[in-house]
């Protein structure tokens, strides 16, 4: 299935707890960084910010899965995601399992301080 922006993503997913979760990744993102605009990146939806992926979510078949589009910025949480699955540039989670907000915010701040870090060089 083709992806479009993020708004056309959440209304192809199926109504229900999966959706719901990943609506919410993405409402706490937009309030961390407001200024992030929708589009795509390695073929998902996800919001971009100064041209760059800033954060996508995403339902699989059997987990939802988060992209802060940074392998650092997937180290810098796991320690707060204990119990989670996790690989170099993903989090994995369930609608029963959510990520913690906290965390979440800070996955997308982070990720937004690193994009803002390399623009300046």
């Amino acid at each position: 299935m083709a992806m479009g922006d993020v708004a056309s993503y959440l209304s192809s997913l199926a109504d229900g707890a999966s959706r719901a979760a990943i609506e919410h990744a993405y409402d706490l993102a937009r309030q961390a960084v407001p200024e992030a605009s929708e589009g795509r990146s390695y073929g998902m939806a996800a919001l971009i910010y100064r041209g760059r992926p800033l954060f996508s979510a995403v339902a699989a078949k059997k987990h939802l899965s988060v992209f802060p589009f940074s392998p650092a910025v997937v180290e810098a949480v796991a320690a707060d995601l204990e119990g989670f699955d996790m690989s170099k540039g993903t989090i994995r989670f369930s609608a029963e399992s959510p990520i913690p907000d906290q965390t979440l915010t800070r996955v997308v701040t982070l990720r937004r301080d690193e994009i803002d870090a390399t623009a300046r060089r």
